[in-house]
């Protein structure tokens, strides 16, 4: 599994992504086009809140989210994708599953399928 993140970082860091990291797609990944609260991403991504919300205030410096009042409760924040961070995530996306790909031409499409399902019911196992 090492080598296999070793490949997608390697790949990713020969590539402009405008200084973002893998861990920055991540969260943008996860925040749904409806936007989510700060403390339901935290909790989403496994992380403190505090460590979340740097995230966010990073990214949203960066122009790929914003961040609103919620209009249900206004002491609550809401984080949402802009059009850059949208299609950021898109081509993010797009890119992996390039890799992939090219992992699937490499053992063939049926047994990397396989292997993606495993991994699939791993991760929900956890």
């Amino acid at each position: 599994m090492g080598r296999l993140m070793e490949h997608v970082r390697d790949t990713f860091a020969t590539e402009d992504w405008d200084g973002l990291r893998s861990s920055h797609f991540r969260l943008l990944s996860f925040v749904p086009q409806d936007g989510i609260s700060i403390t339901d991403l935290a909790d989403r991504l496994r992380m403190t809140k505090q460590a979340s919300g740097q995230f966010v205030t990073f990214l949203t410096g960066t122009g790929h989210l914003e961040v609103r009042p919620d209009p249900n409760d206004g002491r609550v924040r809401v984080v949402v994708r802009t059009a850059l961070g949208e299609r950021t995530v898109k081509a993010f996306n797009a890119r992996i599953r390039r890799i992939e790909r090219g992992w699937a031409r490499t053992i063939g499409a049926k047994r990397y399928a396989d292997f993606r399902e495993a991994l699939f019911d791993i991760g929900n196992s956890l």
